[in-house]
């Protein structure tokens, strides 16, 4: 964090001095976790229903924290505020104000000076993680970059991200996750953007929205939160409801749009893309005259569209697109159990992408995993789980993709748990009874693929977060390759 002293910090955040000296210097970030202390940090204390972080105060102070922010005192130098999860998210909003102060002050604009902070934000139904991820490699390699960890998305995880910032930080990346509409306002207030990147309007958390249209008003609005003079909107020129946010763009004046996709009309294009044996996708990226060819690591097809979308981040904040191109061959991995690809002594390969899932992103999972199949003439094993907040879509979009895995011809397909019914129902009115599996739980699913896959298989891991498959995957690939009696000894033809 940029050093304050305590009394600033109080200022900040409307909050009270108790056990602290003013002009105590807060040099690290804030946190949560007192396990795991920040040196020179704040500690911020909620009070659960179950945890009382008050309680643990002392002992995040012991280990290297400067002081805590939370609502009562703690016997060790302490912030205290009504609300901490407010006084946290002024916090954030006030070191980033300040620095865009100085920005200011220094005569450095956002998007034109090279040492001026550039925010971008990133929002989308599905793959934004992974967008974040490797947009965050291509700005790092051009300048100091903090960017959100993991999918800490929401009213804290994005304070907390943004209360990383130094000042030396050039790009601040701060992908925003939304449960309702208004929630991305609320999110942009806290930390307003110099380029919004909007990935597509899929079906995830639909029983919560009600309407795809409804995830396109809540998604569009990290575009009207565009500083005037500064923004850049960076839209999916393949989406439909993505595209239709060019009004919202216009609407701001010195707002520009930079669109990316396979399209004729894209600014930053994707030709192709060509898969390799496991999914792995090359491809050309062409913009502005210039053509870059591309070898990604990542897994499915997908990846593409997410590397167009870090490009057309990276050229409208001046990366060349050679740069950007030569960060994009150098990603070897993004955030965890998001087709992750490991492969076993025998052969064996798991597709760990059991972080998250919906309609769009299963789909695409799904159709990863048959190809890989279809190329490499491996035996395919689907191990799926329920997709959560579907409202009442969920019997339907379950089903969905139990026809799908029938439709692609994927051999053998797990279904985890009741919520997952539908696919197991689907595949049983197509006659594939035989090559269904629908079990209880993890343990079950664990013990089926422990006694019926080896090398060469692949077997794709997916579900939502709470299903906890990432425990499966991460058996199949630690367990010992079998010796006997397990299926898929030979690839198919």
């Amino acid at each position: 964090m940029i050093p304050r002293t305590l009394a600033q910090v109080a200022d900040l955040v409307g909050g009270r001095l108790h056990d602290a000296d003013p002009d105590l210097l807060v040099t690290g970030p804030a946190f949560l976790d007192s396990r795991s202390p920040e040196p020179g940090g704040l500690f911020v204390a909620f009070a659960g229903e179950h945890v009382d972080g008050h309680r643990f105060a002392a002992g995040a102070v012991e280990g290297g924290a400067a002081a805590v922010l939370g609502t009562r005192p703690t016997g060790v130098p302490t912030v205290v505020v009504d609300d901490a999860q407010v006084a946290l998210q002024r916090l954030a909003q006030g070191v980033l104000r300040r620095r865009r102060r100085d920005d200011r002050e220094a005569g450095r604009a956002p998007l034109e000076d090279p040492e001026a902070l550039v925010v971008v934000a990133i929002t989308g139904s599905q793959g934004k993680t992974s967008a974040k991820d490797m947009l965050a490699r291509v700005l790092a390699d051009a300048g100091p970059t903090v960017a959100t960890a993991g999918s800490f998305n929401n009213e804290l995880g994005l304070p907390l991200t943004v209360l990383r910032l130094t000042g030396e930080t050039r790009f601040l990346v701060l992908e925003m996750g939304a449960r309702g509409i208004g929630h991305l306002t609320e999110l942009c207030a806290i930390a307003p953007p110099d380029v919004a990147l909007v990935l597509n309007v899929g079906k995830a958390h639909l029983g919560e929205f009600g309407s795809q249209a409804n995830i396109a008003q809540a998604k569009g609005e990290i575009v009207e939160a565009l500083r005037p003079g500064y923004g850049v909107a960076v839209l999916n020129a393949d989406d439909p409801l993505v595209t239709g946010m060019d009004a919202r763009v216009t609407a701001e004046e010195g707002v520009e749009a930079v669109r990316f996709g396979a399209g004729a009309d894209a600014d930053v294009r994707v030709s192709g893309p060509v898969l390799d044996d496991l999914g792995r996708p090359s491809f050309d990226l062409l913009h502005a005259g210039a053509s870059e060819h591309v070898d990604l690591r990542l897994l499915g097809a997908h990846q593409a569209t997410n590397a167009a979308a870090a490009a057309a981040v990276g050229t409208a904040v001046g990366i060349p697109l050679d740069r950007v191109a030569a960060s994009l061959r150098a990603i070897e991995a993004l955030s965890r159990w998001r087709m992750e690809l490991s492969e076993r002594a025998d052969g064996l390969v798991v597709v760990n992408d059991a972080y998250n899932a919906n309609p769009d992103s299963m789909r695409s999972a799904v159709e990863t995993l048959a190809g890989i199949g279809a190329r490499s003439g491996r035996r395919t094993v689907a191990v799926l789980g329920e997709m959560r907040e579907l409202g009442p879509t969920a019997v339907e979009e379950h089903r969905a993709v139990g026809s799908l895995t029938h439709e692609l011809g994927v051999d053998e397909v797990v279904v985890v748990g009741p919520g997952a019914a539908g696919i197991a129902e689907a595949r049983q009115d197509a006659g594939v009874s035989s090559s269904t599996h629908h079990v209880s739980g993890v343990d079950e699913a664990t013990a089926w693929l422990r006694e019926n896959v080896r090398g060469p298989d692949v077997v794709l891991v997916k579900a939502s977060r709470s299903g906890g498959l990432e425990r499966v995957a991460r058996t199949l690939v630690d367990d010992p390759a079998p010796t006997d009696g397990a299926a898929g000894e030979e690839p198919h033809a």
